[in-house]
Order: structure tokens, then sequence, then C-alpha cells
């Protein structure tokens, strides 16, 4: 499947467009740090991770739009103290800028958290993104207690990446996730790339707690054969179809947007299926209207 191939395959669903729940756009001097990352990802992956839509902001936008993706998350992640106020306010205008963009900020485990998270959801932030792996901290960090207190009370979505792929960071895994689902069990947590390699687990906790969703990102792809996904996953993944979110990571991606799309659909689960993680769930969810 190509791009272009996309709004043809979306008709034959009869579906009006696609949500995607985890995109990237940042400030410049952000993601130039790290497209470096992954141009140097090759020692730590085994194989060269090549970027496929290196462009502006407004050629990326576009393609989004050209493929009928009505809404997307642009995620920032803060990887230290100090720096998620920076991204909020850059985002805050990139949603001004984008309206079809879901409005996304970030936090990390600081004082001042307990300050800006409460401020963004008042002023109408749509979704945030955290990341264990990258920022090298603990769900159950003390320092984020006010953190999930209001993001559990607001109902605000969290795009978080929890998994230990693509490699294992200090506090990946599903232990501290549970720990915190423990005392905020309505928390709106998105677990990204499926949890990867921990699905199991991860799909254990979005059976255990009614508002846990895992996104779509990466999985399945050609890039990763030599990391397959689990065996039973897949049922699994039906049996939950009402909380899978359709995600691509892009633009950081080393093959094509419509790719991720083929990829799920060739699981074989359904047009039912597609339809509400493509489009249904995610529309639910953000309340997009076609």
């Amino acid at each position: 499947m190509r791009d272009e191939d996309v709004p043809a395959y979306l008709d034959a669903l009869g579906l009006p467009g696609i949500v995607d729940v985890h995109v990237h756009f940042m400030a410049p001097q952000v993601l130039k740090k790290v497209w470096a990352y992954f141009d140097a990802a090759g020692p730590l992956l085994g194989r060269p991770w090549p970027i496929t839509y290196r462009w502006s902001d407004e050629e990326r936008v576009e393609r989004l739009r050209s493929m009928r993706v009505k809404a997307f998350g642009a995620l920032s992640y803060a990887h230290k103290a100090g720096v998620a106020e920076f991204m909020n306010d850059w985002n805050r205008d990139f949603a001004r800028q984008v309206p079809d963009s879901l409005w996304s900020g970030t936090f990390y485990p600081e004082p001042e958290a307990a300050g800006y998270v409460p401020e963004l959801i008042e002023a109408g932030v749509r979704v945030f993104k955290a990341h264990l792996q990258v920022g090298e901290f603990a769900a159950d960090d003390p320092l984020l207690d006010p953190v999930w207190t209001e993001l559990e009370a607001s109902g605000t979505p969290i795009v978080l990446h929890a998994g230990s792929g693509p490699a294992p960071g200090p506090h990946t895994g599903p232990a501290g996730v549970a720990a915190v689902l423990e005392r905020y069990p309505r928390l709106k947590l998105i677990i990204a790339h499926l949890g990867m390699p921990e699905v199991h687990e991860f799909l254990d906790l979005a059976e255990r707690y009614d508002e846990i969703r895992l996104d779509t990102t990466m999985t399945f792809v050609d890039f990763f054969t030599d990391r397959q996904i689990p065996d039973g996953v897949v049922p699994r993944l039906d049996a939950l179809r009402d909380r899978i979110l359709f995600g691509t990571d892009f633009p950081n991606i080393p093959y094509a947007y419509a790719h991720q799309i083929e990829a799920l659909d060739r699981l074989g689960l359904g047009d039912d299926w597609m339809r509400a993680v493509l489009w249904g769930n995610g529309a639910d969810l953000f309340d997009i209207d076609p």
C-alpha cells in the first residue's frame, strides 16, 4: 500500500478518515535532536533507521491531510526536568495554527508539574504524552502523584510509552504502571506500541481497568520482522477492539505511513475491527466530528 492509496481504502470501508493518536510535531530544535537519535540508532537496533518524512511541518501536515487523517496528536515528550513548559508553549502555538491537530502536552516528574498540568487541562489541552524510556523516570514517581490526580479527575487521555521496546530502560515495563493504576484506576492511559514487547502484560491491565487503551504504533510492520508480537495477542486485540487506537509514530518511521494500515489489515480481524481502530475508537475518545 502507498500513501496515495489510503483514501480509496477508507472509501471501501465507508470511513470519513483516520484518527491517529501517535503523531509527533515538536519544536525544530527538539525534533532535530530526535532525528539525530534515530540517525545514530544503528548500533542500538542493529540496523539503519531512515526517517521517511524528514520534511517541514507544513509538508507533513499536508501529507496527513492528503490521506484524510482528520485528527492527529502532535506529541512532544519531556526527557528531563525543566523542558516540559517550553515544549508545552510550542505545542500550544502549533495547535492554534493547525486546528486538526489534537492540542498535546507533556510533563516530567518535577515539582512544577503540579502547576502546569492543571493549567493546561483548564485551558483545553486534549492529550498528554509521557515517555518512561527516554525520560528514564518511573510511572509511580511520587512527584507525579498530583499529575495523576488531576488527569484522572479531568479524564484527559495520556499516551504513555511504558513498554521496554525498542530497548529497555530502568523504569520500563508494566510494574510501575500497574502500581499507578491501583491508586488511580480511572486514568485514561493509552499504552503506546501495544506496550511492546510486554504486550500480554499490558493487555492484562486493559482487561482489568476499563479506561486503559493501547495504540498500534509500529506494530506488525515488516521493519520489525525479528521482533514478532507474542503468540496469542491477535485474538486478544479482537476481544478488546473498542480500546485499540490507531497510531503510527509519523514522521519518525522508516517506511511509508500506509504500511501501518496494511500491516493491521493483514491480521485478518475484519472490516469492523479496522473501522473501529482507524476511526471509531479515536473519534469517540476525542469527540471528533467527521
